[in-house]
């Protein structure tokens, strides 16, 4: 069977979303692609965002290649899953279109994070055929087949909505190393995470999931268990996006660092003429893991500390046993191995303001960025969202954005990256 798997262009005016609105590399699709094709299928992935095509050139491409299939991802890239826009404006845009351009005979499929937290409501907002919870890599070559047997999955039977439980969470360990081949990676530029200098960009995941249960991470219905990959597929991975031109990569994984082949991993990588980045926890490290870190190659290194009071850090369920002196500590050796060290809190009705403040200047001076605390967002099927309302219903996504706003707004708590005046989510979706 074809088929096309399709990244839609993405525009996130009005929205509370706070990642990157950049291009990056689909590693869903790519994935899903060497999956369909190890099974016999045929498999075209459309990067509409980075290629900058509307929806009707798509559409013709797409067409083009006349698909049995047309998968549609809700949310940009695997790495922004944990932080999706709330709304499905340009999804439900993109496979209107998408439905109308094509014969009606083929079969429209939704992935991402909506879909995986609220499987009826998304088959209904985006109408199409079949929304696939969790990750869609190992799962699409199954949909050939009776979707009645297809774990983790929403779809219509007689004028009916049937939601088949689970969550799809793929293998790793048999995982070769990417193929772009037909993919634009020419077009690649982006550096996330890199604030100066210059080069090419791409990401590349050697983990998935990750082993804690913070109160406010929404990974919990799609990239939950924590994987890895074999190391030697990730270095050859690496090694051909150098070959390819790139300087430097960007690791996706929940929590970089935590696997059993991280030293490893450092070791690899030290031999390429790659720098890269990543998302991490500083209580993972220590003075002489962070200085293999730098000989490593990294030059960027977000770290989640959510709070600067044990206190708050067990709110967050962080499961951090360290003090914040030492969580100081460092993060300021860190900086003195590493170009970028950025320290994230997140605000609370109770923080202490003036030991936020103190703290912040504290490892500003060490040369660490450390963010305002900013707003959390109860994604739905997070621990805070199941706290706060319940399990999520079709009206989740609703209903933890009306939440969002009517904590925040006027408070000036939204990030600098977040539009400042966000629109209510069922505006956002009928001006779709």
């Amino acid at each position: 069977m074809r088929f096309a798997l399709i990244q839609p262009r993405w525009e996130f005016g009005g929205s509370t979303y706070f990642g990157c609105p950049d291009t990056h590399m689909p590693l869903e699709l790519l994935w899903a692609r060497q999956q369909l094709e190890a099974a016999g299928h045929e498999a075209l992935i459309v990067d509409a965002h980075l290629e900058g095509l509307a929806v009707g050139d798509a559409a013709r491409r797409v067409g083009a290649f006349t698909p049995e299939v047309v998968v549609l991802t809700t949310a940009p890239t695997y790495l922004f899953w944990r932080c999706p826009q709330p709304e499905l404006r340009v999804p439900g845009a993109w496979m209107r279109s998408l439905r109308a351009a094509l014969p009606a005979r083929v079969t429209t499929v939704a992935i991402g994070p909506h879909g995986s937290a609220t499987p009826a409501a998304v088959l209904r907002k985006l109408g199409c055929d079949l929304v696939i919870q969790g990750e869609a890599d190992q799962v699409l070559p199954e949909v050939v087949g009776n979707w009645s047997g297809l774990a983790g999955c929403a779809y219509r039977e007689g004028g009916e909505i049937r939601v088949n439980p689970g969550v799809n969470q793929a293998d790793l360990r048999g995982l070769a190393a990417l193929d772009w081949s037909g993919y634009p990676l020419e077009r690649r530029r982006h550096r996330h995470h890199v604030f100066s200098g210059g080069g090419r960009g791409a990401e590349v995941e050697a983990t998935r999931g990750c082993p804690w249960a913070c109160t406010f991470c929404n990974k919990t219905l799609f990239r939950n268990r924590f994987r890895e990959r074999r190391v030697e597929a990730v270095l050859a991975e690496a090694e051909e996006l150098a070959r390819q031109g790139f300087t430097y990569v960007y690791f996706i994984d929940e929590i970089f660092g935590c696997g059993r082949q991280t030293a490893e991993l450092l070791d690899g990588l030290e031999q390429l003429p790659l720098q890269f980045g990543m998302q991490t926890r500083i209580d993972l490290w220590d003075e002489a893991s962070l200085a293999a870190l730098g000989r490593a190659g990294c030059i960027s290194m977000e770290c989640g500390i959510e709070s600067v009071s044990t206190e708050g850090r067990e709110r967050f369920r962080k499961g951090c046993r360290l003090p914040a002196g030492r969580l100081r500590a460092l993060l300021a050796a860190a900086r003195r191995v590493v170009p970028w060290v950025q320290a994230n809190l997140i605000a609370a009705d109770d923080d202490d303001v003036a030991a936020v403040q103190s703290w912040r200047q504290e490892l500003i001076a060490e040369g660490v960025w450390v963010s305002q605390p900013v707003p959390v967002f109860a994604y739905p099927g997070t621990p805070l969202y199941l706290r706060l309302f319940g399990p999520p219903d079709e009206r989740a996504w609703e209903r933890a954005h009306a939440h969002y706003l009517e904590v925040n707004r006027g408070r000036g708590r939204y990030s600098d990256i977040q539009d400042p005046e966000p629109a209510a989510l069922e505006a956002l979706e009928s001006a779709a």
